[in-house]
């Protein structure tokens, strides 16, 4: 049985080696996320399907089996404003934090408005569409 102080050690040195990895990749970088965006670079687009490949093979070796279910009705359009959010403020959830750490502040407002859009979504789903809380994300 893991401890919880291996497993917050684990964390931090996966996140750390993350951070490493999608600065050096320049996944921080707006106008490289640009290039990407419009096709004009290949590299970057490139690296996410190496990073594909590789997952799927550790899921094949691990024997990780997940049985397909009914996609849930807010995936599409959900997926759709997440890759505009993504195109015009240069970040995923995860990569504004990589921003910052790396001193490129602009970055917070992309931090803060995921936290506002995530306090909107769990507000919508339970007066909207009576969604569990686990359907906005964090």
């Amino acid at each position: 049985m893991r401890t919880r102080g291996a497993i917050l050690l684990a964390n931090i040195i996966t996140g750390l080696a993350l951070g490493f990895t999608v600065s050096n990749i320049g996944f921080v970088d707006y106008a490289e996320l640009n290039r990407m965006f419009t096709f004009q670079d290949l590299r970057m687009l490139l690296s996410f399907g190496g990073a594909v490949v590789i997952i799927a093979c550790v899921f094949a070796v691990l024997r990780v089996r997940r049985t397909p279910g009914r996609i849930h009705a807010g995936v599409i359009p959900g997926a759709v404003l997440f890759g505009i959010g993504w195109a015009i403020s240069g970040g995923c959830p995860a990569i504004p934090i990589a921003q910052v750490a790396g001193g490129y502040l602009p970055a917070l407002v992309t931090i803060v408005g995921v936290a506002v859009g995530i306090r909107l979504c769990r507000w919508a789903s339970a007066r909207y569409f009576r969604l569990d809380r686990g359907s906005c994300g964090l």
